[in-house]
């Protein structure tokens, strides 16, 4: 009896599966090891080890390109190509968040977790201590009735442009949606100061118009983002229930609205994301201020984005104390827009419909 030879992978037309991962490691080990030995050679000055991790992974994709078309073929050996292309485009978009977080940690974490900077106001601090409760406060409500402004109108104005919508009504509500997307923040506030100064008068600030400039910039992402969720239920199931005798708007709120609750959770969270870190229309609208303020209809209200930018273009005579602050505020700004993507994918998994899971 002949025992079957195992085929030599290198021979057969197929890299083993470790060797990709192989030849990775030992191009960055090469360039890696090659800075460090050029720098105890005093030829080179102090190693850049990015831009040696960096020769390295392109080293690494050429080396993995001409070695899968010696030994699988060109067919192989693009495919390889593109994959490591892919995955080194995906491993750059990461590295300035994962940086981004590093740092904010690095300077905002301590000044965070001090015992005070969540449970009291900059009133009457000058120095050390201090916090940014009266911040918080304000951007939750701000943002709130921000939400609570943009998400009925920009969804309710979805389900026009996608249900209902047709002519050159609908072609002209398209066109001004994909006009305001493009709006800077700063023409917001300024659109929403001088309406705020007819019906108040000259130095209104307060909490709401803040609220009003926000969803000036949130409409229209809420609007776009649910018309592209509305637009991919299929018209089978809008169908099936006007077979069924049921009239258009409950077909709406009981079969479109369902179906696409997912992607249009996704999107308000974005459209909050959008605007919770603005700064100019607050800055104009609502002020700042270092005391507590628990009214959005009266006086000036403080947000965390113009309390960062407060801490840092300000410092008093204990500059450092200042740029603390500043971090560890942009950390819970940072924390919150988290904390709103998780609370979005538990309402999208616990509410979309069963058989879209």
């Amino acid at each position: 009896m002949t025992t079957a030879q195992i085929p030599n992978t290198l021979t057969a037309g197929k890299l083993p599966r470790a060797a990709p991962i192989a030849m990775l490691l030992g191009s960055l080990a090469v360039f890696v090891l090659g800075a460090y030995i050029l720098e105890g050679a005093g030829v080179a000055g102090k190693v850049n080890w990015i831009g040696a991790v960096l020769l390295g992974a392109i080293f690494f994709v050429l080396l993995n390109f001409v070695v899968a078309l010696l030994v699988e073929g060109r067919r192989q050996a693009t495919d390889r190509l593109v994959t490591s292309l892919v995955t080194a485009a995906f491993v750059v978009a990461l590295i300035p968040l994962i940086w981004l977080l590093e740092t904010v940690l690095q300077y905002g974490l301590g000044t965070l977790l001090n015992g005070t900077f969540l449970n009291s106001s900059m009133r009457n601090v000058v120095g050390e201590g201090g916090g940014a409760l009266h911040a918080i406060v304000g951007t939750l409500e701000i943002t709130g009735i921000a939400a609570l402004i943009s998400v009925p109108v920009g969804l309710m104005t979805a389900i026009y442009l996608v249900e209902y919508g047709t002519g050159r009504l609908a072609r002209a509500i398209t066109f001004l949606v994909d006009v305001m997307t493009g709006i800077p923040s700063i023409v917001a506030g300024l659109a929403t100061y001088a309406l705020f100064v007819i019906v108040f008068g000259e130095g209104v600030k307060m909490g709401f118009a803040g609220s009003v400039a926000l969803s000036i910039l949130m409409i229209p992402v809420v609007v776009r983002s649910s018309e592209e969720m509305l637009k991919l239920v299929p018209n089978e199931l809008r169908e099936a229930s006007y077979a069924l005798g049921v009239p258009k708007w409950l077909t709406i709120v009981r079969i479109v609205l369902p179906t696409s609750v997912a992607g249009i959770t996704t999107g308000v969270m974005l459209a909050i994301s959008r605007v919770i870190g603005e700064t100019a229309p607050l800055l104009i609208v609502a002020g700042f201020t270092t005391s507590m303020n628990y009214n959005p209809f009266n006086e000036r209200m403080m947000s965390l984005p113009v309390f960062v930018y407060n801490q840092y273009v300000s410092p008093g005579t204990d500059a450092q104390f200042y740029i603390d602050r500043a971090w560890a505020g942009a950390l819970t700004l940072i924390l919150i827009v988290a904390l709103l993507n998780i609370i979005a994918r538990v309402v999208s998994y616990f509410f979309s419909p069963k058989l879209s899971r």
